[in-house]
Order: structure tokens, then sequence, then C-alpha cells
């Protein structure tokens, strides 16, 4: 079978994840409807932050396109108390105050993207979201002859209708899995269809086997074999994401072993990476950005331990702060409506700026107990869309462990609520100290800007 250049295929998949992922153009009633839904935001009393607050330049070299030879040798830059130092990751042992708890996602990258060919010889790329039917992600990697996703399409205007396949071979075997357009999603993706005849393999065995790494759209090149190894967590364990949670990139087996040793206790949480999560802000201000959300599974002890925890808590990553974010916001929902079933437990993006019931950090995980108590789970499982910005209160997060990221995005946002207005000087420092940049880059470990340590 015939393959594209990757790169300019990972250039295509910059574009779909910039148009198809956000919302559909309505004509000329676009600006009137803007214009509805942002008053009635002010109205609300939601904040109104302009997007070029959070501009800087990123020059193109300073964005990472290797992971280093060796995960813990990046540079791990400190902000403390107001101010910056550096050294090496495989200290960051050092940094960390003891009696400490690390929060870590243990979600793993799945090979999401797929290459499928028409009978004219076109290829098509097929980018896998998250699963339809069967809707459960794990089931969804076991099916045998078919199952259903939620994709984003690449070269759509050369998939009309019909079948395409994919044919690949493996442990010398050849086999053939086939795509089918049912109907169109959200956010312009589509439902496929995938079938197989043979049952002697699973879904996750085919992608594992003819899927490419989905390496972010700011990585020009290909994806190589050792992108496998590299763009994962050496800790992930429950497939699911496909983009990576990518501080916890940098740990290796002696970093952990050395915070075990301090005493540091770490815990696992579960958050799936969506592609949204690579969504621009296109909106002058924040009212106008519609934040993609991402599934997260908290265990019961997880929720004991942080109820009982006196020291510092330290998110690995965004996207394991956010998991403890939303956590507080999910016991929040759960005390204003107790009935609410298991299924269904969502975190708006907005929910931290017009929800009026209040609760102590340790009430709200008290709430979450009583719930899954009352409900018989051991797993709390939620979808989130929070939207953190400057003017967020942190409830749970004391310490962040995350690389740089891209101009003018959600993330960054994130850090400036984190710091402040010294998210400024902290890039600029990373900047001016040759730090590399976003997934395969450097690390930073941001101390709260309002908690004295």
């Amino acid at each position: 079978m015939f393959i594209p250049n990757p790169i300019l295929f990972n250039k295509t998949f910059f574009l779909l994840i910039i148009t198809k992922l956000l919302p559909i153009k309505i004509y000329n009633f676009t600006p009137l409807l803007k214009k509805a839904v942002t008053g009635e935001r002010k109205r609300r009393g939601l904040p109104d932050i302009d997007i070029e607050n959070f501009k800087y330049d990123l020059p193109q070299n300073r964005i990472a396109q290797y992971p280093l030879p060796e995960r813990d040798k990046s540079k791990l830059l400190i902000y403390k108390n107001g101010f910056i130092s550096e050294t090496v990751f495989s200290d960051i042992d050092k940094e960390i105050p003891s009696g400490s708890v690390m929060i870590f996602n243990n979600s793993r990258v799945i090979k999401a993207r797929l290459f499928f060919e028409k009978q004219t010889g076109s290829i098509i790329e097929i980018f896998c979201l998250e699963p339809v039917m069967p809707a459960d992600f794990s089931a969804a990697m076991e099916s045998k002859g078919e199952t259903e996703w939620k994709c984003i399409i690449g070269n759509l205007k050369k998939w009309k209708q019909g079948k395409i396949k994919c044919q690949y071979k493996t442990a010398g075997d050849s086999y053939i899995v086939w795509a089918e357009k049912l109907y169109p999603g959200e956010d312009n993706t589509w439902i496929v269809r995938f079938t197989w005849d043979s049952g002697n393999f699973t879904f996750k065995e085919f992608i594992d086997s003819a899927g490419h790494v989905p390496l972010p759209p700011y990585i020009i090149r290909p994806d190589e074999p050792s992108d496998r190894k590299w763009y994962q967590t050496i800790y992930s364990s429950v497939d699911g994401s496909v983009a990576a949670p990518t501080a916890g990139l940098h740990f290796t087996d002696r970093v952990l072993e050395k915070l075990n040793s301090k005493g540091i206790r770490q815990l696992n949480v579960t958050l799936h990476v969506s592609a949204g999560t690579f969504r621009p802000v296109k909106s002058k201000s924040i009212q106008g950005h519609e934040m993609h959300s991402e599934l997260f599974f908290v265990e019961k002890e997880i929720i004991i331990h942080l109820l009982s925890n006196k020291g510092p808590i330290v998110s690995v990553g965004t996207t394991s702060l956010r998991v403890l974010e939303s956590l507080y916001w999910a016991g929040i929902k759960l005390k204003m409506k107790p009935d609410t079933d298991p299924d269904s437990l969502y975190i708006d993006q907005w929910d931290p700026y017009l929800l009026k019931c209040k609760l102590k950090p340790e009430e709200s995980l008290e709430v979450l107990l009583e719930w899954m108590e009352k409900n018989k789970t051991g797993r709390l499982s939620a979808l989130t869309k929070l939207f953190i910005f400057p003017g967020y209160k942190f409830m749970f997060s004391d310490i962040l462990l995350t690389n740089f990221h891209l101009p003018k995005s959600t993330l960054l946002m994130l850090v400036a609520a984190f710091t402040g207005s010294d998210w400024k000087k902290i890039y600029e420092y990373a900047l001016g100290n040759n730090y590399r940049f976003l997934s395969y880059g450097d690390a930073s470990l941001l101390f709260r800007k309002d908690v004295i340590f």
C-alpha cells in the first residue's frame, strides 16, 4: 500500500485540527449569534479577557522536533516564590518538598492515525478520536470484526461513498480492514465503521500494527519507530489518549525511585487527552472560546488519599491538574444535584465562574465519597471541559510540572492563572536561555504564586 509523504499529512492534520474542530460558521447569522452569546455571558458575569494578553514570539527553531537521547536530561526551570532558577530534570527530587504527593496521568497514547486506500489509489487519512460502538474504550479496542469510531478524515473530498481498505502485514500474515463513512458527527467529525473478516485479531492489534503515532502538528516530520517509545510516558497503562501528557515524558525509573526514596507519594489518575488539546483559540476574548471535552477517571482510593493528605500536591502536567480541579467541581455539582446518574457527570467550562455553591476542598471530596458509596462504585468517571484562566481559584494543586506551551493557547492561560503575570518572566527566561519548547521540549516546575513555600 502506498503511504503518502507523512510530513505533508502532518501539515494536513494541523489544518484539520484548525478547520474541523472549530464551530461551524453559520452563514451571515454567525456575527449575530456570537454577539448574542457574548452578550449573554457578559450579563451572567463571566470574565472578559483579551486573548492577545497571552501572545509571545516563539521561533520555529525553538520547537523541539525530537526528544533528548535521555528523558531525564532535559532542563528544568524552577519558579518559586517569584524567583527563577534551573537544574536538570534528573534532580527534580531535590526540588519537590518532603511530604508532597505527586499526581500522574497514566493514560496511554494509541496509534490513532490510519491510512486507507480507495480503489482509485487515493489515500484517505482517518484519525480516530473516540469509540462509538461499543462506546466503552476497552471494549472497542478488544472488538473483533467490527467497531465504530468518531473520526477526523483527511482528504475527505475524495471519499464520497463506499468502503476503503487498509492492507497491512504482521507476523508474516496479510490482513485487510475496511472503513465506511456512516454519518457526520459534531465539530465536522464523522462516524466511521471499521470491519474485517478475520476474527483472529482485535481493533487494538490492528492499530498497533498499522497505525501511526499521532505526533502534534508542530512536529514537522513523519513519525518514526522511536516515537512509539518516546511519545509515551514510562508509567502509561490505560489506552485512550490521542496526544501524550507530555510533562510525564521526562520521568525515568531512576527519577521515580529517587522520589519514592524521599517519601514522596505517587498517585495515578486517568484523563484521555483528546485532539481538542490542539484546538487554537480563534476568538478575541476568552468568552468566545469553546473548550474541548475529555474523559477522566479517578479511583475511590485516590480520593481517600487526597482527603487525608496534609502536604503539597504536585500535578504532573496540565491534564493531572485539570482532573484534580474537576474533582472539586464534580463535588459541587453533586452537592447541588445528589441524584446525578454515574454516567452523566459533566463539568462545564464555565462552572467555576457561574456556580453559586461553594465548599471547602475537603468537603467536596467528602461529597464525592458519599455519592460513590451511595451508587456502589469504586471509580468516578466524568467528562470535563474545565477552562482555567487568570482569576481561577485553585482548590487542590500547589505545584505544577509542565512543559512550555504555544502562544495564545488554553494551556498557557492555565499557566498564567497559576503564576500570575510572572508567566511572561518565566517564558522570557526560557527563550533567553535556550530552552526547548512544546511536547518534546524541556520542563518547568511552577510553585503557585499565591502560596509561600
